[in-house]
C-alpha cells in the first residue's frame, strides 16, 4: 500500500505513517495539472473565438440577449465539466493511493481530530535516509463510516479529565476504527485499594474498587460471576477461588484439555515468552507466570473488566481487537495460545488473514496451541483443517471431542484442541 498523500487509514500496527513521492503520486499530479490548463484554454477559446463576420455582425450578436444566455450555458457547461473532471480525479487518486481518507473539511469534526489528523511537516525537511517530507497520523480506515462517534469521542477539554467514555472508544474499535487517534487529555485514575504484590496477585480475589464498571450491565464480581455465559471461555473465569478457574490448565476435565507442564515439555529450545489471545481473566498467563513465562493476554472489555483484572493480578493485559495487526515483531514467541477467541464471526477470509498473522508472530520450532476451539459442526472442523494444514506445521496433539455446553443447556458440543509446532522454512 503506498504510504502518501492524504491522511494514511492504512490499519497497522499503530505507528506514524509516512508521505513518500512516488512515481504514482507525480502521475497524478501530472493529470491534475493537465486537466486545470486544458479547461482553463478551452474556457479562453470559448471567450475569444467568434465566427467569421465583420465586425459589425460581431457586435449585434454579441450583444444580442440569445446569445449573451448561449454563452453563460457554455459556461455553466465548462464549470460542471470542471467539477466532473475534479471529482473523476480525486476518485483516481483513491484508487491510486489505495486508501480512504478522512475529510476533516466537513462540518461538525471535533477540532482535536483535525489537529490530530493533519500533516506535520519534519523540521528539518527530507529526510535523506527515508525520503520521507512530513510525519501524517494513523488512524483506522472505516474511521470515515463512523465520523460522528469519532468525532463525539474527539470532544474535550484539552488537558483536562477525559470523558468518562471508554465505552465509546470499544464500539468505535469493534467497528475497525483502529488505532485511534490520540487524545490531549487526562484518564481519570482509579485507586488499586489492596493491590497485592506478585506472585501472591495472581490468584488473590480482586477488588471491586480496582476496576472501571462505567458501561458494563455489571457493577461488581460477583455480578460477572452469577452471570451464566460471558463468552465460552469464561464461565465463572472472575471467580479465582473456584475450581473451574482455578484448576485450568493443571487438571485435566474432559479429554480436550492439555495440562500446561505436558504442552511445555514438547517445546524444543524452551518456552520464554507467549501471547495469548482472547485470554479471559488471564488465568492462563497466571499458570505462566509461576513457570517464570512471560505471557501477554489480548483482551478487550466486552461485557466486564477484562483488561483491568489481568493488570490487577500483575499480569499484562494488551487491549487490541483481532481485526488489528499483531504490534509486535517477527518470529518473536515461542508459544501462541488461543481458543474460540479464533473463531472471527465465523468468516474464513477473516480467519485466513488472522492465522498468517499468528504464524508471523511465532518463531520457527514454537508451539501453536488452539485450546478447546468450538467448531459447531464437522463442516467448520473441516475448513479449520484445512486452513491448519495449509501452514505445514507438525501435530504434537490433535484432540476432537465432544463437551457439554458451558452455558448450562445440558447440550454436547464439538471441540478441538490441538498443538501444533510451526516448521522452519527456507
Amino acid at each position: 500500500m503506498s504510504k502518501m498523500g492524504s491522511v494514511s487509514l492504512k490499519i497497522g500496527d499503530g505507528t506514524a505513517r509516512f508521505k513518500r513521492a512516488t512515481v504514482c503520486s507525480s502521475a497524478v499530479n501530472i493529470l491534475m495539472l493537465f486537466s486545470v490548463i486544458s479547461t482553463n484554454l478551452f474556457a479562453l477559446y470559448a471567450f475569444t473565438s467568434s465566427p467569421n463576420h465583420n465586425e459589425s455582425q460581431i457586435s449585434q450578436h454579441t450583444h444580442h440577449p440569445k446569445n449573451i444566455s448561449l454563452i453563460s450555458e457554455q459556461v455553466s457547461l465548462i464549470l460542471k465539466e470542471i467539477d466532473s473532471s475534479q471529482k473523476k480525479l480525486a476518485r483516481m487518486e483513491k484508487e491510486l493511493l489505495g486508501y480512504e481518507t478522512v475529510d476533516i473539511s466537513r462540518p461538525n469534526i471535533a477540532n482535536e481530530l483535525k489537529l490530530f489528523l493533519q500533516h506535520h511537516q519534519l523540521p528539518l525537511g527530507k529526510d535523506s535516509r527515508t525520503g520521507i517530507t512530513e510525519m501524517v497520523a494513523s488512524v483506522g480506515h472505516t474511521c470515515e463510516k463512523s465520523s460522528d462517534l469519532l468525532s463525539q469521542y474527539m470532544t474535550y477539554k484539552v488537558s483536562g479529565p477525559c470523558p468518562d467514555d471508554w465505552s465509546l472508544a470499544q464500539k468505535l474499535i469493534l467497528r475497525g476504527c483502529e488505532p485511534l487517534p490520540r487524545r490531549r487529555c487526562l484518564a481519570k485514575p482509579v485507586p488499586k485499594v489492596g493491590l497485592a504484590a506478585f506472585p501472591a496477585s495472581l490468584w488473590k480475589p480482586v477488588s471491586d474498587k480496582m476496576l472501571t464498571w462505567s458501561g458494563l450491565g455489571c457493577k461488581s464480581i460477583d455480578c460477572l460471576n452469577k452471570k451464566k455465559i460471558l463468552s465460552r471461555d469464561c464461565v465463572g473465569c472472575f471467580d479465582l477461588a473456584n475450581a473451574s478457574e482455578n484448576q485450568k490448565f493443571v487438571k485435566v476435565r474432559s479429554k480436550n484439555d492439555f495440562v500446561i507442564d505436558d504442552v511445555l515439555a514438547l517445546a524444543s529450545g524452551g518456552i520464554r515468552i507467549g501471547f495469548d489471545i482472547g485470554g479471559g481473566s488471564g488465568s492462563f498467563a497466571a499458570r505462566m507466570a509461576e513457570r517464570n513465562v512471560t505471557v501477554i493476554t489480548n483482551t478487550l472489555n466486552v461485557d466486564a473488566p477484562f483488561s483491568e483484572f489481568v493488570a490487577a493480578r500483575g499480569l499484562f493485559p494488551l487491549y487490541l481487537s483481532l481485526d488489528h495487526r499483531f504490534p509486535f515483531y517477527d518470529n518473536v514467541f515461542d508459544l501462541v495460545r488461543t481458543s474460540s477467541g479464533l473463531d472471527v464471526e465465523g468468516k474464513s477470509e477473516k480467519l485466513e488473514f488472522l492465522m498468517f498473522d499468528i504464524d508471523r508472530i511465532l518463531r520457527a520450532g514454537g508451539l501453536f496451541w488452539l485450546d478447546n476451539f468450538y467448531c459447531g459442526d464437522d463442516e467448520k472442523k473441516r475448513t479449520l483443517t484445512r486452513l491448519l494444514e495449509r501452514f505445514g506445521y507438525k501435530k504434537l496433539k490433535w484432540v476432537v471431542g465432544e463437551k457439554v455446553d458451558g452455558a448450562g443447556s445440558g447440550k454436547a458440543e464439538l471441540y478441538l484442541s490441538a498443538v501444533l509446532q510451526k516448521p522452519t522454512r527456507v
